[in-house]
């Protein structure tokens, strides 16, 4: 049964730490337009709520995969198994990763700036290009398309003070993402970013209320973003209707880079 223009039945979508926050909102959209979805993430217990969660609300099928992807053979192993299993990849959102763990860049030790990369920029790098390899074989056996997301940052646009490892990896990322446009646009294959604000996940923990006040009050639509406002970009992007959107970033951000200073 078609669900109009957003339809993803019989499109496979794989979510990195697409277990909670936007990587979940991402997916809960893919899943109530009836498509597919593996998720990639390292607990087994938000692993198996998330799968739950997506079956619920419309998924035709989810499968789950604890995978670290900053070791390159952990992606492709993974890519194998998801394979087998569903037989095709239409969508990757490359959605893993963390925030920088210091605030003075002086302070910054060698190790958080290459711990952070490895994550942010090195497993999201695997994980695309992995993924375009799918889809580009595919396409020369004679179905192409597939659309290829990455998970970005307003700090893409923005100088951001003692998290310049952060920034880097979303600059990157921005850079990467255009260059799999251009690159991959003869197999019908597309490359967006989504540049996320100030988004309530869970991840910052208690103590949050006071931040998200501060942003609720710079942003034209004076709230802070939740996971759910993903859901809508998740199902457009990984359906036919996004399929002359290409080497774009999207930001979702409530109007905050277009506010008044």
């Amino acid at each position: 049964m078609s669900r109009g223009l957003f339809d993803c039945t019989g499109k496979v979508t794989l979510v990195t730490g697409g277990n909670s926050g936007i990587g979940l909102g991402f997916a809960r959209g893919v899943a109530k337009m009836g498509g597919d979805i593996a998720i990639w993430a390292r607990s087994a217990e938000k692993n198996a709520a998330a799968k739950q969660d997506l079956l619920d609300a419309g998924a035709g099928r989810v499968e789950t995969y604890s995978i670290d992807v900053t070791g390159e053979q952990n992606v492709i192993d993974g890519y194998a198994a998801l394979i087998a299993d569903f037989g095709r990849v239409d969508c990757v959102f490359a959605n893993s990763g963390r925030s920088a763990k210091q605030h003075a860049l002086l302070d910054m030790p060698t190790e958080e700036w290459h711990d952070l990369l490895n994550l942010n920029l090195h497993g999201t790098f695997f994980t695309l290009r992995e993924g375009a390899r799918a889809m580009v074989k595919r396409a020369e056996a004679g179905e192409p398309g597939g659309s290829l997301v990455g998970c970005g940052s307003l700090s893409m646009f923005q100088g951001l003070a003692g998290r310049q490892n952060y920034a880097a990896s979303k600059g990157a990322l921005g850079a990467i993402i255009r260059g799999m446009a251009v690159e991959f646009g003869k197999y019908g294959i597309r490359a967006n970013t989504i540049a996320p604000g100030f988004i309530l996940t869970g991840i910052g923990g208690g103590g949050m209320e006071q931040v998200e006040q501060m942003f609720a009050q710079r942003t034209p639509l004076q709230r802070a973003g939740r996971p759910e406002d993903f859901e809508g970009l998740g199902a457009y992007l990984a359906s036919d209707a996004s399929s002359f959107v290409s080497g774009e970033t999207i930001t979702v951000d409530g109007g905050y880079m277009v506010r008044p200073m």
